[in-house]
């Protein structure tokens, strides 16, 4: 039996003895934050996070992007149609012009499918072997990206130049573009590849070998399906490099029209004899081909990742 002292000792039963809480006010902070609301729902342009919030963000980058990259290009075709769209066509299609945009796309497309091959072996030494200087290896692929292209253009005359010290002489060939171009776009097939090899799961190649599966069937029906989104995307994005690179291929090109003419060099060319709408018209279909090249890139990448979300 439970006496009246054991029931003050113990404290009223919730089910009964509970007396009811008082209505809690409906008060302000002198901050503007009602008790309980959390720090992020007050109005403002910051969230809790630190981020600005979605209007602003979006006007912000918008702003950003129209003012580095929207109104330059919009600029650029406007002067491309300063004489109509039978002046640009004209522009565009003069022999001249047509053979320097064909050498372009020529080379270029000759450097990214070596870039993919090449590039792809070098992502896969450095990933898979062991070996003295791997890390000044590694660190020299980012070379191209921090050493200005004129610099690189320089040493390329020096080294294959008239009276090179190797006897190999590329001076003013459709050869010393490709290797220049090969120098300057190097690190995008490597250093897209690289991070797909890092994470690949290795037990299926190995599974592959305990089967009888030889070195090249396991690279060519297990790794390289692997690779191949990675290869596609450092290929497409060397080439958009390689069409409007112009330091590299300066001096070691040579500059010959119809010959080793690229269209960086019809361009500047045409600004030095006062023909701005015909460089401008040669630039904007530079920027057609860059443009349809990073769109092309961005669909297969689309699909790829839509079927692999299936798959899994």
């Amino acid at each position: 039996m439970t006496t009246d002292t054991d029931q003050h000792r113990r404290g009223p039963r919730p089910e009964t003895d509970a007396a009811p809480l008082p209505a809690r006010p409906d008060t302000t902070a002198p901050d503007g934050i009602r008790p309980g609301e959390r720090q992020d729902q007050r109005r403002g342009p910051w969230t809790r996070r630190g981020g600005l919030r979605r209007p602003l963000g979006v006007g912000v980058v918008t702003l950003w992007l129209s003012v580095i990259v929207l109104l330059p290009l919009a600029a650029l075709t406007v002067a491309a149609f300063d004489d109509g769209l039978a002046g640009f066509w004209e522009a565009v299609t003069a022999p001249t012009a047509l053979a320097a945009l064909w050498v372009t796309v020529l080379v270029s497309a000759v450097v990214a499918l070596l870039n993919a091959v090449l590039g792809t072996l070098v992502a896969w030494v450095l990933v898979r072997d062991e070996f003295r200087g791997k890390r000044v290896v590694n660190a020299v692929i980012d070379l191209p990206f921090a050493l200005p292209t004129i610099v690189a253009s320089i040493v390329l005359l020096a080294l294959y130049g008239p009276n090179s010290p190797i006897g190999v002489e590329l001076n003013a060939t459709r050869w010393g573009l490709v290797v220049a171009l090969l120098f300057v776009t190097l690190p995008f097939v490597v250093r897209s590849v690289q991070p797909v090899l890092i994470e690949a799961d290795h037990e299926v190649e190995e599974a592959a070998a305990s089967l009888g599966a030889s070195g090249w069937t396991t690279f060519r029906r297990i790794v390289l399906p692997t690779l191949a989104p990675a290869i596609l995307s450092g290929t497409g994005l060397a080439f958009a490099r390689a069409i409007g690179e112009y330091g590299s291929v300066v001096l070691i090109g040579g500059n010959i029209p119809r010959e080793t003419q690229v269209a960086s060099q019809y361009i500047q060319q045409q600004i030095e004899i006062d023909r701005p709408q015909a460089a401008a018209a040669v630039s904007v279909a530079l920027l057609a081909i860059a443009f349809l090249t990073l769109l092309v890139l961005r669909v297969v990448s689309s699909r790829t990742q839509r079927r692999e979300e299936r798959d899994a």
